[in-house]
């Protein structure tokens, strides 16, 4: 469906991802806005797993509304405080995505909305018109 390449003369990815995808023409566009790893019931759990969980669950449940699955992505943006959290959740980030080619960038913050909150997740994916 989509178009992975990484360029000669451009190191090669670190981990998973590619360095670039082109979406075909005539594909409708979506964008998720960043998912926190927030319950059903509002709730935030404790702890990167629990809470990459929940954020990956909660885009998982973005795409499906749109008739989308992890196949349809092509981007994912991730948000962690602590570079500690970065093996835990590319752990789970991995689970989700299977062998699925993905861009994919990493920031390491200094916080998110709430204090309690350990990561977020941003996805762009794109389907058939």
């Amino acid at each position: 469906m989509f178009n992975p390449l990484n360029p000669d003369g451009v190191a090669p990815p670190v981990r998973k991802y590619v360095h670039t995808m082109t979406v075909p023409s005539g594909y409708k566009l979506l964008s998720v806005s960043g998912q926190v790893g927030t319950l059903p019931d509002g709730t935030i759990p404790e702890g990167i797993e629990a809470q990459s969980e929940a954020a990956w669950a909660n885009c998982l449940k973005c795409l499906e509304a749109h008739g989308m699955g992890i196949e349809n992505v092509y981007k994912v943006v991730q948000y962690l405080i602590d570079p500690g959290h970065r093996d835990a959740h590319f752990a789970i980030r991995d689970r989700y995505l299977g062998d699925h080619d993905i861009t994919s960038t990493l920031l390491f913050i200094s916080a998110l909305a709430q204090p309690e909150m350990l990561v977020e997740v941003e996805i762009f994916a794109a389907s058939p018109e």
